[in-house]
């Protein structure tokens, strides 16, 4: 390590960021080994623990190093291993794989935003990690015949050139028909909303914090109407659904989580859901469609306030890193 080669406020925020993320996902997928059956998804969920133990272990070295305190994150108070199994195999499965999703965008924007050698060497491997999670967990949910296939086109005889501006604005009457960039981006979309509503789902089954609970259905009002709007606009082109996967939540009430670690593994569900359906608004070319996306994009941000003001309010929220208050100083 070079003397002097501080960490930078991204290098920090990303590192604080994983810590927390990576405990909560120890508490997530030790639990989730307790109840899993199969043994290929178990096989699964060993591998990402691995990778979670390892990252820990890098980024406990590096806080060390700094003389950063380590964050709190998620402890064995946040996980109740000896709680029956909320979810089944199937729902665990597609919850790896988008959590798995996830991963691989968080560390590619965690690489490109550090400078540092032995930063940028950490988030290339975390990287490399994901992605081999990815494609396990995608392999896995092919070859069990889960895995929910996007819209099929027939490819294109000839290149076609946008002739006129109403293929963007045209928004009352019968619109054109959704291109392959615009519908690849609703179901994939509407995919994830089905998954988090039925983790939110089975959340709120099992708190027993009646402001968490109340807060938990509010969430699950807004992945509804979410689910109805996309839902609606596939349907209208005559292209097919993801399968909703709620009936994959037992009928168990005990809490395998604190509420702490249900309402931030909530958020963070919204949070991701705010940049894919701003990715929606950008790559879709008709005006409703970027409409329905950016409205999501504002609902699912209104949802991810409301619950970082109740972590705060119940003291569960871990300031992030700050710079020095200068004005205080003088």
């Amino acid at each position: 390590m070079q003397e002097n080669n501080h960490l930078t406020s991204p290098e920090i925020a990303n590192l604080w960021t994983h810590y927390i993320r990576e405990t909560l996902s120890v508490c997530v997928n030790k639990y989730m080994l307790q109840t899993i059956q199969d043994p290929e998804i178990h096989s699964l969920f060993q591998l990402a623990l691995q990778f979670s133990f390892k990252h820990i272990e890098t980024l406990t070295k590096l806080f060390k190093q700094e003389r950063f305190p380590i964050p709190n994150g998620f402890t064995e108070e946040d996980v109740n291993l000896e709680a029956p199994p909320l979810f089944t195999d199937v729902l665990c499965l597609k919850s790896l794989y988008m959590m798995s999703t996830h991963g691989n965008n968080e560390y590619s924007l965690s690489f490109t935003t550090s400078i540092r050698e032995d930063i940028v060497g950490f988030y290339y491997q975390c990287n490399l990690d994901a992605m081999e999670l990815y494609k396990k967990s995608k392999d896995l949910l092919i070859s069990k015949q889960l895995y929910q296939k996007p819209p099929v086109y027939l490819t294109p005889k000839k290149v076609e050139i946008i002739k006129e501006y109403k293929y963007v604005t045209d928004i009352f009457g019968k619109h054109r028909p959704m291109n392959s960039i615009e519908s690849g981006h609703i179901f994939f979309n509407l995919d994830k909303t089905m998954i988090s509503k039925a983790m939110i789902l089975g959340f709120k089954q099992v708190s027993k914090n009646s402001h968490v609970r109340a807060l938990l259905e509010k969430s699950l009002q807004v992945k509804n109407k979410h689910i109805d709007v996309f839902s609606s606009l596939l349907t209208k082109d005559n292209l097919h659904l993801p399968k909703s996967v709620e009936t994959e939540i037992t009928n168990s009430t005990v809490s395998p989580f604190s509420d702490r670690l249900m309402l931030l593994q909530t958020g963070f569900l919204f949070g991701v859901a705010v940049t894919y359906f701003s990715a929606g608004v950008i790559a879709s070319m008709r005006a409703d469609i970027s409409a329905h996306c950016e409205k999501a994009a504002l609902n699912s941000l209104w949802i991810y306030s409301r619950i970082g003001k109740d972590m705060i309010d119940n003291n569960w929220m871990e300031q992030p890193p700050q710079a020095d208050d200068r004005k205080r100083l003088d």
